[in-house]
């Protein structure tokens, strides 16, 4: 059985919560960085949220009856942001992300909004490779500064 895309519920909020964490979590770790959500439980509440939320749009992938990823897009904006996106190691294949990616931006489309954005990890090649052969284009770096002010 392929990949499927399908709207996403608070049913699926927990099992969305823990590939994202994972999946953020193993890249930060990789380049020594912290992860985006501190714990799986954290991940999963805001997925909840955004999955019930009317200004938000998630949808899951699946295969064989289980959700290999998912990905939002923030709808309360006249420019439509997109993210997190995530799919969980052991089933990425090519296209995955690429599918999630293309069923919400064919809602951009669908519903006239006159642009979308994204926000990316500098360290992240992977994923800028998929976001600009879908046509985004890099427009400026943007730096999240932590720790304690001087």
């Amino acid at each position: 059985m392929g990949t499927e895309v399908r709207r996403g519920t608070i049913d699926d909020a927990s099992q969305c919560g823990a590939i994202c964490f994972q999946s953020f979590k193993g890249l930060a770790d990789r380049h020594s960085f912290e992860p985006d959500f501190p714990s799986v439980e954290l991940a999963s509440g805001l997925f909840a949220m955004c999955f019930v939320h009317p200004g938000f749009y998630g949808v899951v992938a699946t295969r064989d009856d289980s959700i290999i990823g998912s990905n939002f897009l923030d709808e309360r904006s006249q420019i439509r942001a997109i993210g997190p996106v995530s799919v969980d190691a052991m089933a990425q294949s090519p296209g995955v992300g690429r599918l999630l990616m293309q069923h919400v931006l064919d809602r951009v489309t669908r519903h006239g909004a006159p642009g979308v954005r994204l926000v990316q990890h500098g360290y992240n090649n992977q994923n800028l490779c998929l976001y600009t052969s879908l046509g985004f284009v890099v427009r400026e770096p943007l730096s999240l500064l932590g720790g304690p002010p001087h």
